[in-house]
C-alpha cells in the first residue's frame, strides 16, 4: 500500500501546500475583517465570491488545461494565485477584495482539476480507491494545518498573507520536478445539464445543501466564535477541530454508507445537524469547551454530505456519464457555497451572530424533509465509487 501511495508523493505534497494556503487565507480574511468591524454581510460576500470562482472555473479551467496541458495550467494557477493573495495587502477596498477572491477561486478549482485528473489517469482501477482516500486525508490535513498556523499570530497583519502566498507558489515545485509521464491533454466535452437534473435531482440537492453548510462554515464560523468572545487563536483551534474530526470520520462514514445505505445516512446526518446547533441559537454565551464539543460533531456531519451526494449520483448514473456528472456536482456545490455565506452573513449582520447556527439548522432541516421524500430506496445498493475531494476554500 505504501509503495503505491509513494508513487503519488509529488501530488500529495502539492495538495498539502495548496490546501494549507487556501485554508489559511479563508480564515485570515474572516478574522481580519471581523477585527476591523466589517459587516458580516461583506465577510459572507467575500467567501461567496470564492465559490463563485469555483463555479466559473469548472469550465474555464477545463478549457485552459485542454489548451496548454496540465503542468502549464498548474503553473499559471500557482503564479496568478500567489499574486492574488499578495494583492490583498495593497488595498483595503472591499469591492477589490471581492474581485480578487473570485479570481482566486477560479485559479484554485483549475489547480484541483489538474491534480484530480492526474490521479485518475495514473491510478489503476485496483488502487484508485486507496489513492483518493489518501488524497482526501492530505487535503483535510492541509486545510487544518493552514488554520492552525494562524494561532501563532496575536496580531493579524501582512505576515499570514505572505505565508499563504509562499505556500501557493511552492505548491508548484513538486509537480515541476516529476519525472514520470504527465497526463494526456483532455478534450472539451459538452455537458447535458437537463439529463443530470432529471436523472439525479436528489443528489444535486444534497450537494447544494452541502455547499450552503460548508461555504457558510468556512466563511463565518470563525467570525461567530470571535463575536462570542474567543480570541483569534481560539477561533483557529475551533475551526481546526471541526476539520480534524471530519478527517477522522472519513473511513467510518464510508463504512456506514456501504453498510446501511447512503440515503439513510443522508437523512440521519441531516436530522442530527438540524438539532445539534439549537444549543447555540443565542440562549446564552457558550463556553469555549462547548464550541469545541459542537465542532467535533458538526464537522463530520456536514462534511459527509458532499461524498454522500457524489456517491448517490454515481450510483444512479450511466458509466459513460461519470466525467460529466463530476463537473455538474462541482457546479451544484459551488452554487450552494455562493449563496450560503451571503444569506448567513446577512442574517448575522441584521440580527445577531447566533443566527449563523439558526441558518445551519434550517438548511439541515430542509435537507432532512426533502431527502425523506425524494431519495428513494436502494440508492446505496450499487457499487461504491472512489472518494472525491471537496473543493475547500
Amino acid at each position: 500500500m505504501f509503495a503505491t501511495l509513494a508513487v503519488f508523493t509529488p501530488l500529495y505534497l502539492t495538495s498539502l501546500m495548496l490546501l494549507a494556503s487556501t485554508g489559511m487565507l479563508a480564515m485570515y480574511i474572516g478574522l481580519f475583517l471581523a477585527q476591523q468591524s466589517v459587516s458580516e454581510t461583506w465577510i459572507g460576500a467575500l467567501m461567496a465570491g470564492y465559490y463563485l470562482g469555483v463555479v466559473l472555473g469548472g469550465r474555464m479551467g477545463h478549457r485552459l488545461i485542454s489548451r496548454v496541458g496540465h503542468i502549464r495550467a498548474f503553473a499559471v494557477c500557482a503564479a496568478v494565485g500567489t499574486c492574488l493573495v499578495l494583492a490583498l495587502d495593497l488595498s483595503s477596498w472591499l469591492p477589490l477584495w471581492l474581485g480578487l477572491r473570485i479570481a482566486f477561486g477560479i485559479m484554485i478549482v483549475t489547480a484541483l482539476v489538474v491534480i484530480e485528473s492526474w490521479f485518475n489517469e495514473k491510478a489503476t482501477n485496483q488502487q484508485r480507491g486507496r489513492v483518493f482516500a489518501a488524497y482526501m486525508v492530505v487535503s483535510s490535513l492541509g486545510t487544518m494545518l493552514g488554520q492552525l498556523t494562524l494561532t501563532r499570530y496575536t496580531r493579524l497583519d501582512e505576515q499570514p498573507l505572505i505565508i499563504a502566498a509562499m505556500l501557493c507558489a511552492l505548491s508548484l515545485v513538486p509537480l515541476a520536478v516529476v519525472n514520470a509521464g504527465h497526463p494526456s491533454t483532455p478534450r472539451p466535452a459538452p455537458l447535458d445539464l437537463p439529463y443530470y437534473f432529471k436523472r439525479v435531482p436528489s443528489a444535486l440537492f444534497v450537494l447544494v445543501v452541502s455547499g450552503l453548510e460548508q461555504g457558510s462554515f468556512y466563511g463565518l464560523a470563525a467570525v461567530y466564535a470571535v463575536k462570542q468572545g474567543c480570541t483569534p487563536a481560539q477561533a483557529a483551534v475551533f475551526m481546526s477541530v471541526a476539520v480534524g474530526c471530519s478527517l477522522l470520520s472519513q473511513w467510518p462514514m464510508g463504512w456506514l454508507s456501504d453498510r446501511f445505505g447512503r440515503e439513510r445516512l443522508v437523512r440521519c446526518n441531516a436530522m442530527l445537524l438540524a438539532v445539534l446547533p439549537v444549543l447555540l441559537w443565542g440562549w446564552f454565551v457558550p463556553p469555549f469547551w462547548l464550541l469545541i464539543l459542537i465542532a467535533c460533531v458538526q464537522g463530520p456531519l456536514q462534511s459527509s454530505l458532499y461524498p454522500l451526494g457524489v456517491a448517490l449520483a454515481n450510483d444512479r448514473i450511466d458509466p459513460e456519464r461519470r466525467v460529466g456528472v463530476s463537473a455538474v456536482l462541482y457546479m451544484a456545490y459551488g452554487v450552494g457555497a455562493c449563496v450560503g455565506p451571503l444569506v448567513a452573513g446577512a442574517l448575522m449582520a441584521h440580527t445577531e451572530p447566533a443566527s449563523y447556527y439558526v441558518f445551519v439548522s434550517g438548511c439541515a432541516a430542509l435537507l432532512a424533509v426533502i431527502a425523506a421524500r425524494r431519495i428513494g430506496p436502494g440508492a446505496g445498493s450499487e457499487t461504491p465509487t472512489a472518494n472525491i475531494a471537496e473543493p475547500q476554500p
